[in-house]
């Protein structure tokens, strides 16, 4: 089995080529979760299969993107695996400077900037709650609720004076806490972020399905920034997210009929390929 790997801020990926339907997509929990285990395997955040689009997108996508989290949960989509696969469609031939991918939570596009910055239209946001407060354990958090695409990738953003100095065993069980609140019935991706300057902004993300603080979420980073527009805090034009991986640059368009509708996302930022080889792995079955 052939296989990429890639990452996109820091955020890393495998990706294998399923076009002609080899492996049962029955099997892709299983080799996400095994591959995915950084000790044992190749170890990456993410697993990604790039697949024939399905009946209803074949006019509409070059190919589909299946995403799989580190622990073999499937994931609606990722925006900086989606900027990788992007690139890997490029290279490889499935799709030109544009590219057009099937995901779970529906079409998302991107283009090629330069060889390695691509840029994707996150899915439209479904849900957007501001500055709602939710109870976890014994504390209450002021906390923003966006989905992006439907089904919708789930999203809390909660606002963390002096971040980069708040401690990380404390933030980690913050970030646990409101990963499993009640009230978001999928759980939740919490992105943690604070406001450094005019449309600057800086973002640690602990990720459902990977259980920990990841080096980059893309759909995170557009959610955080969408919320922020909102409320009028940034511009939404250019913002400036800087994450563990690299930075992010993140731009919205805001309906001018309805300030309050957002009509698109756009996430920018550096790709990389680390490593193409076989998988060798003597512990996976197939």
């Amino acid at each position: 089995m052939e296989f990429w790997k890639m990452n996109g801020a820091g955020n890393d990926f495998i990706i294998i080529n399923n076009f002609k339907g080899n492996i049962p997509a029955e099997k892709f929990p299983y080799i996400a979760e095994t591959l995915c285990e950084r000790h044992l395997s190749i170890g990456a955040d993410g697993f990604m299969v790039v697949a024939q689009p399905s009946e209803e997108y074949k006019d509409k996508a070059d190919f589909k993107m299946l995403f799989f989290n580190s622990d073999g949960s499937l994931g609606e989509m990722c925006g900086n695996g989606a900027r990788c696969i992007c690139r890997y469609g490029y290279e490889t031939g499935l799709s030109g400077e544009t590219q057009r991918i099937e995901t779970t939570a529906g079409l998302v596009t991107g283009k090629r900037i330069s060889e390695r910055t691509y840029k994707i239209r996150l899915n439209d946001p479904s849900v957007i709650k501001l500055d709602e407060e939710i109870k976890v354990g014994n504390k209450s958090v002021r906390a923003s609720y966006v989905e992006l695409g439907d089904p919708g990738i789930p999203h809390s953003v909660v606002e963390i004076k002096d971040l980069e100095k708040y401690p990380l065993d404390k933030l980690f069980e913050l970030g646990r806490s409101i990963r499993f609140y009640e009230g978001y019935p999928k759980g939740a991706n919490v992105n943690f972020y604070e406001l450094i300057g005019d449309d600057h902004i800086i973002e640690k993300t602990y990720e459902r399905g990977v259980e920990d603080f990841t080096y980059a979420c893309g759909t995170g980073t557009g959610s955080v920034v969408a919320a922020l527009t909102l409320k009028g805090l940034v511009s939404g034009k250019d913002v400036k997210v800087d994450v563990r991986g690299g930075r992010l640059n993140v731009d919205i368009d805001r309906d001018k009929k309805d300030p309050g509708h957002i009509n698109n996302i756009y996430l920018k930022g550096p790709t990389n390929i680390v490593a193409k080889g076989d998988v060798l792995d003597e512990e996976l079955e197939l």
